[in-house]
């Protein structure tokens, strides 16, 4: 810009002498000679607000960028990622029988009365979800350290056989196993129902829901485990599986 104002007066002493009077600022040259002189004072005037409309042009113009990069991302869906939330898990049942009841073994010792381990559960489903907890084979991972809720639910469908019913009474049992570094899994939750239903009762329907808050350290691993896998597969909003941490 100095250059350019030099060009436009050549022939003006005055005026060079002033360019070079407040070319010398930075050097930490004295203020007194722009000061005093009239024609100095306005050439400098004259800079600044240039230099000023350079600058608010230059900021406008990366705001506006700046705002059509983030309308197009998000026309596009390209949301910018959000925090991590709180870890989180909620998974509903997935179809199984007694015939894959040979994968039990590989949850450790379990007890008899809740020795058939849930391997299968849903967990990108409507109903289903996961948020910083690792879910893999029946078993919810704990990545983060803290307290926890966990809680399950399981309907069970238990099929009567007619007159048998009626001497044998169904004990339906449905655990949540802790594994932790120790080899084998910790019990943590028990629940248990005892029904007698109708003889003429094809089924007998009961659910058993527990929860309670564990503190769990990172690695630690939670599954559910039950008396009988005769369940109602059919209904995502019955059996369930999940946890959750607090802070407290």
């Amino acid at each position: 810009f100095l250059l350019q104002l030099k060009a436009q007066a050549p022939g003006s002493a005055e005026e060079l002498r002033c360019l070079q009077v407040i070319n010398q600022q930075q050097e930490g040259s004295s203020l007194e000679e722009l000061i005093s002189n009239q024609s100095c004072l306005k050439l400098a005037n004259t800079i600044k607000a240039y230099v000023a409309t350079v600058t608010e042009n230059v900021v406008r113009r990366s705001a506006v960028k700046e705002a059509r990069r983030s309308y197009f991302n998000t026309s596009e869906g390209q949301v910018p990622p959000k925090t991590a939330g709180k870890p989180s898990a909620h998974l509903t049942l997935r179809p199984q029988s007694l015939a894959q009841d040979g994968n039990s073994k590989r949850f450790g010792n379990l007890s008899q009365s809740c020795r058939h381990a849930i391997a299968r559960w849903e967990d990108s489903t409507i109903h289903a979800h996961l948020q910083n907890i690792t879910y893999r084979d029946g078993r919810l991972r704990v990545n983060q350290a803290g307290k926890y809720y966990v809680y399950s639910q399981i309907y069970f469908r238990y099929p009567s056989d007619g007159a048998s019913a009626r001497v044998s009474v169904p004990q339906l049992v449905q655990c949540i196993n802790w594994k932790t570094s120790y080899s084998q899994p910790i019990l943590l939750l028990k629940g248990v129902g005892t029904k007698c239903w109708a003889p003429e009762a094809d089924y007998g329907l009961h659910a058993l829901y527990q929860g309670g808050l564990f503190e769990l350290k990172a690695g630690d691993e939670l599954f559910v485990s039950v008396s009988s896998l005769a369940i109602d597969y059919n209904d995502a909003a019955a059996s369930y599986f999940g946890a959750f941490r607090l802070d407290l």
